[in-house]
């Protein structure tokens, strides 16, 4: 009846759901990461207006300030790196606008640990690329252009090189659900379906709104997409 019983018992284990088994270490790490991350795409679809406004100041200045400066700039592969130094004034103003959020999120998910590596290397890496984006340092478009210009188009500035590495390397991805799933209790699944639903909004807005932002910018300048 013993081996009967010890049988039946490793079978439920083996067939159980894999939450019903999950570490709470895990479990609690989950619902943390879960709640911190909702939390800051809430943050993010509400600041994202002062976002906007802080984007339409900035080409409002270099309206007043350098208006066309680099007219006559070439339309190849060797000025990409002044076209993304302005994408980089972009999110250096709407993720700056959530560096508080940000923080917030840092603090609560900091020391997160799952026993899978691999969840709290992707949290640790979300969170130092998250706070990447909110402390990139705004370029002096107006000077980035007009140094580029002084070189008759030949030569990129240094600090334009080397901002436009720092923010390639940078690619803010949360931790994939189907990783989370299976330490998830309660109202964890519903908060993360209402998070995803704000991260689109997020990036529908960055993708539309920023590429609008972008070209405009361009043209301000007088540089070529």
């Amino acid at each position: 009846m013993r081996a009967r019983s010890t049988l039946l018992a490793a079978l439920a284990l083996a067939v159980a759901p894999a939450q019903a088994i999950a570490a709470p270490q895990d479990v609690a790490a989950t619902h943390v990461y879960i709640q911190a991350n909702y939390a800051l795409a809430r943050a993010s679809v509400g600041h994202i207006a002062a976002g906007q406004a802080k984007i339409e100041r900035l080409n409002g200045d270099l309206a007043r300030e350098c208006p066309g400066v680099g007219a006559g700039s070439p339309e190849d592969e060797a000025s990409q790196p002044v076209s993304y130094d302005v994408a980089a004034a972009l999110w250096s103003l709407a993720y700056g606008a959530d560096a508080g959020p940000i923080d917030t999120f840092l603090t609560r998910t900091g020391r997160l640990r799952w026993n899978n590596r691999a969840i709290t290397h992707a949290a640790q890496t979300y969170a130092r690329n998250l706070h990447e984006l909110a402390t990139l340092p705004l370029p002096d478009l107006c000077q980035t252009v007009r140094s580029w210009k002084a070189s008759g188009f030949q030569v990129i500035p240094p600090a334009t090189l080397s901002l436009v590495r720092r923010v390639e390397a940078i690619e803010p991805n949360a931790i994939p659900p189907r990783l989370l799933a299976p330490y998830e209790r309660g109202s964890d699944a519903s908060m993360l379906a209402r998070t995803l639903q704000l991260e689109r909004r997020i990036e529908e807005n960055e993708f539309l709104v920023g590429q609008t932002d972008w070209l405009q910018v361009l043209a301000t300048l007088g540089l070529n997409q």
